[in-house]
C-alpha cells in the first residue's frame, strides 16, 4: 500500500504561492516607484521648461527695453549737445548785446546832454573802449559848462569830466565868438563808483578858456 503526503504538497505549493505573492508586490512596488519617479521627473521637467521660456520672455522683453533705452540716451545727448551749443550761442549773444550797448549808450547820453546852440564836431572811442574824446564849438562858454554838466549828471561818465582843450575864435556873423572845444570822458555803466574831484564841472570850463584873437 502507497502513502501520499499531500500535506507536505499543500505546503510546498502555498509556500511558492506566497513567494509568487511578495514578488508581485515588489514588481508593482518598485514599478509604481519607477512611474513616480518619472512623473516627478516629467512635472519637473515641464516646470523647468515653463520657467525657461518665461526667462527667455523675460530676456527678449529686456532686450527691447534695453534698445528702447538706448535709443532715449542717444535722443538724451543728442538734446544736451543741442542745449550746450545753444547756450554758447546765447552767451555769445549776450556778451556781443552787451558789447555793443556801450556805443548805444554813449551816443544816446552825449545827445541827451547837448545844450542849445552847441554842436560836435568829432566823436572818437579809445581802442580799448570806455575813453571818449568829444570835440565841438560852442557860442557860448556856458554852454560847455552846461554840456559837461549833463554829461556827469546822466550817470554814464565818470567824473570829473576832462577839459583838453578849450578856445574862443573870431567869427564875421554872429555871434561873432565860438568856443572851442575837446573833452575827455571816462564812459561807466550807471551804478558804478565815480572818481571823486576837488573841482567842479562848471568852474572847470571858464578856468580852462583862452582867449584867441580880439
Amino acid at each position: 500500500m502507497i502513502r501520499i503526503n499531500l500535506l507536505a504538497v499543500d505546503r510546498e505549493r502555498a509556500r511558492r504561492k506566497l513567494t509568487f505573492q511578495a514578488g508581485q508586490k515588489i514588481t508593482i512596488g518598485c514599478s509604481l516607484i519607477l512611474l513616480l519617479a518619472a512623473l516627478a521627473i516629467g512635472w519637473r521637467f515641464l516646470a523647468i521648461a515653463r520657467n525657461s521660456r518665461l526667462l527667455d520672455d523675460q530676456i527678449a522683453a529686456a532686450q527691447v527695453e534695453t534698445t528702447r533705452l538706448h535709443t532715449i540716451i542717444a535722443q538724451v545727448q543728442q538734446f544736451e549737445q543741442r542745449r550746450a551749443q545753444l547756450q554758447q550761442r546765447v552767451a555769445l549773444i549776450e556778451q556781443l548785446r552787451r558789447e555793443q550797448t556801450g556805443p548805444v549808450h554813449i551816443l544816446d547820453q552825449i545827445s541827451r546832454a547837448l545844450p542849445p546852440m552847441l554842436w560836435l564836431t568829432e566823436l572818437k572811442e579809445s581802442a580799448t573802449g570806455g575813453e571818449v574824446t568829444i570835440e565841438g564849438r560852442s557860442t557860448t562858454i556856458t554852454g560847455v559848462s552846461d554840456f559837461v554838466a549833463n554829461l556827469e549828471g546822466s550817470g554814464y561818465f565818470k567824473r570829473s569830466i576832462e577839459i583838453v582843450s578849450s578856445t574862443t575864435e573870431t567869427i564875421p556873423q554872429a555871434p561873432g565868438e565860438l568856443v572851442r572845444f575837446t573833452l575827455k570822458a571816462q564812459f561807466q555803466q550807471p551804478g558804478q563808483p565815480a572818481a571823486a574831484t576837488p573841482a567842479t564841472a562848471a568852474g572847470a570850463p571858464a578856468a580852462a578858456v583862452r582867449r584867441s584873437g580880439g
